[in-house]
């Protein structure tokens, strides 16, 4: 495979420019197109990214938040990242883990603390975790990933672990896959050859064509499920915007399956950091118009939101087509048994505990969802994109959405939680068309009410 074939920065440019030609009428049109659920080529969401005028950005937004309803139904995933370690022998500029910070306290989880933060996450009424770890070969080596997923899976009602981890070969990648892991999440950071290597000056990760062909040994191990981003602010996001759109298409056009995420990370704050300002800044209201030109033109996936961003913002976020978000997140090894902010990867804006998030989601209109079935029940890869893009997904996501929550808030919600998400399970009920469907759902939510768990279509 020649690396140059999947990222074309001559291509980006050209696009960009000839985008900033499309007139008002046609990025009109273009967003009325998207409507159909079918996504946009690379030429449109170019001209999408060049939008500034509030009608459009109005009209763009409104849009985002419809095709997102119309392909996952209301409701927003919740998970939580539990870090193993903070080793890390790559010098990332933006990173407070990278290898030059002598300030950070370092810390590699033993299995049995693993186990206990997982706990302290399930706790919290967690069912999905990502696990992250710095990248030391010497401490976050594969067996140590490995251990940590099953450890999870043995000890705790955790019932997904996606991994966010170093590039591997196939061999590793495999064992990866052994260990029963979801999606397996890695960011390019910037796809611009120039910025990726200033912000990586040394350490494996300074290897910019050994870290985007790593999805493709992934798929080669037999790891279907993959997530990408770029850290948001390095570069000018329009070129990473559109860059990530060509890394997806490319992932498509050879193996039928464009990416199960994309996160929107901004940078942010950290420890020791050796940038002090953001390279390229990006405003509240183009972080609102990355995510609405992400879900026009990939409408089949999953868009990440962190707690990298402030409280208000994240609420408003929630309606313009962001489909996952983390809630009650700690970003240092042992962050939800002990407070370490001297261990952290970065500082984190929503401090609202996960009861808070659910509260907030429901008085949105969103219905909260702990789902893990697509992976149980072999919906990943091919199959998943087939459902997502002929949008027959939220015929398994809305009944499994009600199912998970209604857990939920029988073994974790406080009174006031409760309250409010039997009155968003009742109204997300209605919405069930399918009258043998919604028999099922309501059969199975009184089997939950009776104690039983894990039900899932």
């Amino acid at each position: 495979m020649k690396v140059y074939e999947v990222i074309r920065e001559d291509k980006i440019n050209q696009l960009l420019e000839t985008g900033k030609k499309v007139e008002k009428k046609e990025r009109l049109e273009l967003i009325e197109k998207a409507r159909n659920c079918y996504g946009l080529t690379l030429e449109e969401a170019a001209a999408l990214l060049q939008i500034e005028d509030q009608d459009e950005l109005e009209a763009l937004f409104e849009a985002a938040k419809e095709i997102k309803e119309h392909i996952y139904g209301s409701r927003i995933v919740v998970f939580a990242p539990l870090y193993t370690s903070n080793a890390c022998t790559n010098n990332c500029l933006y990173c407070g883990f990278r290898a030059a910070n002598r300030k950070l306290h370092r810390r590699t989880l033993t299995t049995k603390e693993i186990l206990q933060e997982a706990k302290a996450i399930e706790n919290q009424g967690h069912k999905r975790i990502l696990l992250v770890c710095g990248e030391d070969k010497s401490k976050t080596h594969i067996d140590h990933i490995t251990e940590a997923v099953k450890t999870i899976y043995q000890g705790a009602d955790i019932r997904r672990i996606n991994v966010n981890a170093a590039p591997m070969e196939v061999e590793d990648f495999r064992k990866l896959k052994a260990a029963g892991i979801g999606t397996f999440q890695i960011f390019q950071e910037t796809y611009h050859r120039e910025t990726y290597q200033k912000m990586h000056p040394s350490g494996s990760k300074s290897n910019y064509e050994y870290r985007i062909t790593a999805i493709e040994r992934a798929f080669e191990a037999g790891i279907d499920d993959f997530g990408i981003g770029v850290l948001l602010g390095l570069y000018d996001y329009k070129f990473d915007v559109l860059a990530s759109l060509m890394h997806s298409q490319y992932m498509d056009d050879k193996y039928h399956v464009g990416p199960h995420t994309i996160s929107i990370p901004r940078l942010r704050p950290a420890l020791d950091s050796a940038i002090r300002e953001t390279p390229y800044p990006v405003a509240d209201w183009e972080l609102k118009k990355i995510v609405a030109v992400y879900r026009l033109t990939l409408p089949y996936t999953g868009i990440i939101l962190s707690t990298r961003e402030g409280a208000a913002l994240r609420d408003e976020l929630l309606s313009l087509g962001v489909s996952q978000i983390s809630a009650g997140s700690k970003t240092n090894p042992g962050g939800y048994e002990e407070k370490d902010h001297d261990g952290e990867q970065f500082e984190t804006s929503d401090e609202r505990s996960l009861d808070e998030m659910l509260q907030v989601i429901c008085q949105q209109g969103h219905l909260p969802s702990f789902c893990t079935a697509c992976y149980r029940a072999k919906r990943t890869g091919e199959a998943f994109m087939e459902l997502a893009k002929d949008a027959h997904i939220h015929e398994f996501c809305q009944p499994n959405a009600i199912l998970t929550f209604k857990e939920n808030l029988e073994d974790y919600a406080s009174g006031e939680t409760r309250v409010k998400g039997e009155i968003m399970i009742a109204k997300e009920l209605d919405k069930i068309t399918d009258e043998k469907l919604k028999k099922i759902t309501i059969e199975r939510l009184k089997r939950i009410e009776a104690g039983e768990r894990d039900l899932y279509l």
